[in-house]
């Protein structure tokens, strides 16, 4: 991701010539070996960055789950050990990323009014005689999440549990504690109990110390269950209107790759609302002008979405999908100061400032 930008200063020795004649910025295709000394920057491609919010179950089994119907009546206790997921969020990032195939040079002259440029740290144009800050970056992800409602059964057990023999008289002993909790709690809400509390609020601190050691000892039964939050992300850079696997998500192993079949697809999907006009066909014949270049990007739908669920749509403009436009070679002449700032994702002007001259 971008973390910085770099402010290179174009010829500070120009800056104390006389300025003289009408020179202005020249911008030139990058050709390697052959473009004159200058600097070079890139414009963008829009990338999308999914992020993908995942919840997953880890279930252990109880060491009495073997008599769980025998002495609890509890059936359709899992025999083993599994992880379950579940997608909680997807949202949608976009980022830029240097276009080889849109690389320029800005040649150092000695009579213009453009000495400052401003590039992301991998060669983004961010700004023209104005420092900008690159926020080119995706949110960092959040750290795992992990909640568990395990507790220590040991802590809950009697002598007489502790002492037992074999696992088998340890299930009966402590199945048998687990009723006289229930009994407890019956009788204290039925208000029988033979040390009945003063006053409501110690009646409730005894109820919660029934329900905390009758959930310790089930779980010696039941089995515990241990929750993690986890996010993913995924890049993907379009080139055209298409529908692609993102990634695929699995209900025991998560979100994994799309070239992994272990589970069902979940698709991206990019369209081009074409909220730009297409290219007009140019003279061959005729000069380009050398000036600075920017991209009036192109709007376009972005969907991701399974079989069964739609996660995340939203509208993006996409450098791709644009047009190079020029910026006009007498905004950097010897008389304008013009500041100008772009956009690292999209290429586009995101302010442009015209001082009197």
């Amino acid at each position: 991701m971008r973390k910085s930008i770099r402010n290179i200063l174009l010829s500070s020795a120009a800056m104390l010539l006389p300025m003289m004649g009408a020179a202005q910025t020249e911008v030139t295709t990058y050709t390697p070996g052959v473009t004159a000394e200058g600097i070079t920057y890139f414009l963008p491609r829009t990338e999308f960055v999914i992020r993908v919010t995942a919840t997953v179950t880890h279930y252990t089994p109880g060491d009495f789950r073997p008599y769980a119907e025998r002495y609890l009546r509890l059936n359709d206790i899992p025999r083993e050990a599994y992880d379950s997921w579940q997608i909680d969020n997807v949202s949608i990032y976009s980022i830029g990323t240097p276009d080889e195939n849109k690389v320029f040079s800005v040649k150092l002259r000695q009579k213009t009014s453009a000495p400052l440029v401003s590039l992301t740290h991998d060669g983004i144009l961010l700004s023209i005689n104005a420092e900008e800050k690159d926020n080119n970056v995706v949110p960092a992800a959040p750290a795992p999440v992990k909640t568990s409602t395990k507790l220590n059964p040991r802590d809950y057990m009697t002598q007489e549990i502790l002492a037992a023999g074999s696992v088998s008289k340890m299930a009966e002993l402590t199945a048998a504690e687990i009723y006289d909790i229930r009994e407890s709690r019956s009788s204290l809400a039925k208000g029988e109990a033979d040390n009945m509390p003063k006053d409501g609020e110690q009646l409730k601190l005894m109820m919660n110390g029934l329900d905390t050691q009758e959930k310790a000892l089930l779980q010696l039964f039941k089995g515990s269950l241990t929750t993690e939050t986890r996010t993913f992300d995924f890049a993907y850079t379009p080139t055209e209107d298409k529908q692609d696997i993102l990634f695929r998500f699995s209900r025991k192993l998560g979100p994994v790759e799309a070239d992994n079949l272990a589970g069902e697809p979940v698709y991206i999907s990019i369209k081009d609302k074409h909220t730009v006009p297409a290219p007009q066909p140019t003279d061959k014949k005729k000069k380009e002008v050398d000036d600075v270049r920017y991209i009036v990007p192109s709007d376009a739908e972005v969907k991701v979405f399974s079989s069964a669920t739609t996660y995340a749509t939203g509208t993006y403009p996409v450098a791709q999908f644009g047009n190079i436009e020029h910026l006009g070679p007498e905004l950097f002449n010897k008389r304008m100061e013009t500041q100008v700032h772009f956009s690292p994702v999209t290429g586009n002007v995101s302010k442009l400032n015209l001082p009197q001259p």
